[in-house]
């Protein structure tokens, strides 16, 4: 008797820890088709993990993040809306041939320093998608 006792306390004891780890996970970002974890210390170094299911299960079970990345339906996503959302502000944009990406400043947990600016949220606009990251989009966009 009292080793069910025991490992009823067990089991309890790990649903509720299970529990609270999947509730400190919480991704950055919200209402996404799919969400990126970039592992690592680096860019150079990154592993990238993508997620778009039980989005905060799979976030509590990596080490490493250095940042987080999310994908949205073009038709879905308000620029001025999403900057809003998250406290940001345009540092620098650039223009490329199939996209336009804006550099931001915002109430977002990583930061990367780029061309001597503080940067921590990465917006990329293209025809068929808009990607976001903090601090950066690794691994191409």
């Amino acid at each position: 008797m009292q080793a069910i006792k025991i490992a009823l306390s067990f089991i309890i004891f790990i649903a509720v820890a299970l529990a609270v780890a999947v509730a400190s996970s919480t991704p950055c970002f919200s209402g996404a088709i799919s969400y990126t974890f970039f592992c690592g210390d680096t860019s150079k170094n990154c592993v990238i993990v993508t997620a778009t299911q039980n989005i905060a299960l799979k976030k509590a079970f990596l080490s490493d993040v250095c940042g987080e990345g999310a994908l949205y339906d073009i038709k879905d996503f308000d620029l001025q809306k999403f900057l809003r959302l998250y406290d940001g502000e345009i540092i620098f944009t650039e223009s490329l041939i199939d996209s336009q990406n804006y550099y931001c400043s915002a109430k977002l947990p990583y930061k990367i320093e780029l061309y001597g600016k503080d940067v921590n949220l990465h917006i990329c606009v293209r025809e068929d998608g808009v990607s976001v990251a903090s601090p950066i989009i690794f691994g191409g966009y």
